[in-house]
């Protein structure tokens, strides 16, 4: 009798703990088969572009370059070239030049190829430079990445529209490419005021793009030759700065090799003329630009990222010296 006392107690503590064991092994189950679940809803989940490619680049009217925001080591030449470009109804514009810019094309700039849009994948098909096949990335509302997967690098472009885009501060922001914007230019005046010095005989002055080797050359020759048959006595380089709490005024300096530098405060009279006043005689003196470069490719005009790359590597070894 007592044996088979022992035998039933034994038995029900049995059971209480395969039935324990079963609630723990069925609870398990369930919650891996929760957290799978979960899984399973994160892996599916894609996140759908809210609008079209096309509808994206057509929102803006202007999409400004921001060249300086650049990566990679190539170039994609026509994006190279602009300060703007602009997608309408399967056209692509671009404000290549400084001259005229707000007003060519009613803002838009040269009508400089087609496009069209595959996804989020953007082709273009360039007047001079040909197709390319580019990536786009929204990165807000109104900035996006364009990727060019041959040559590995970015371009960042932001949008606006016409009404409130400044165009005076892309013209002053970017002025030492204005200056290249002409083969040459002619002085047209001289004030009466301001004390004798050695560039009141300099009666041209030429501005070359940047990465060509010495960018800069004047010369003495009598005004109004033609522009091919000017000869050029000085060489050597310029650089253009900012006036601390002065937008519209700069200085440009002129690095005469072998003769020193001179000095002057620039300003914008229109799109063909500049004022520069001599700092060390108050001499001011008005330069005309002749034969105006209308660019669609970027042969001239801003530096690849190699010759950025070259020309910070040069200013380097000359400070250095």
């Amino acid at each position: 009798m007592f044996w088979f006392q022992v035998n039933e107690i034994e038995n029900t503590k049995l059971m209480k703990t395969l039935k324990l064991l079963s609630v723990i092994i069925l609870g398990s189950m369930l919650l891996t088969s929760c957290v799978a679940e979960v899984i399973i809803e994160e892996d599916v989940f894609i996140e759908e572009p809210s609008i079209s490619l096309n509808t994206l680049l057509t929102s803006y009217e202007i999409w400004y370059v921001d060249i300086e925001r650049t990566q990679g080591n190539g170039e994609i030449p026509f994006l190279q070239k602009a300060f703007t470009v602009s997608f309408r109804n399967g056209a692509f514009f671009a404000n290549n030049n400084l001259v005229g810019i707000g007003s060519n094309g009613n803002g838009f700039g040269l009508d400089v190829g087609f496009y069209d849009t595959f996804g989020m994948d953007l082709e273009i098909d360039h007047d001079l430079d040909g197709v390319y096949r580019l990536e786009i990335s929204q990165l807000s509302g109104n900035q996006i990445e364009v990727y060019d997967s041959v040559t590995n690098t970015s371009y960042y472009l932001n949008g606006h529209q016409r009404s409130t885009f400044d165009y005076d501060r892309v013209f002053y922001d970017n002025i030492h490419y204005f200056l290249q914007e002409y083969e040459t230019w002619e002085k047209v005046y001289t004030s009466d005021f301001g004390a004798l010095n050695e560039f009141d005989n300099e009666n041209y002055l030429k501005f070359a793009y940047f990465g060509s080797g010495d960018n800069f050359n004047s010369s003495q020759d009598q005004n109004g030759i033609p522009i091919n048959d000017i000869f050029y006595d000085y060489t050597g380089y310029y650089e253009v700065n900012d006036i601390a709490n002065n937008f519209y005024r700069k200085t440009l300096t002129l690095d005469y090799d072998y003769l020193g530098n001179e000095f002057f405060e620039l300003s914008v009279i229109n799109d063909s003329k500049i004022e520069l006043l001599h700092e060390p005689s108050g001499t001011v003196y008005h330069f005309k630009g002749l034969g105006l470069l209308q660019f669609k490719s970027s042969g001239k005009g801003k530096p690849s990222q190699n010759q950025k790359k070259r020309l910070k590597k040069a200013d380097f070894m000359k400070l250095s010296k």
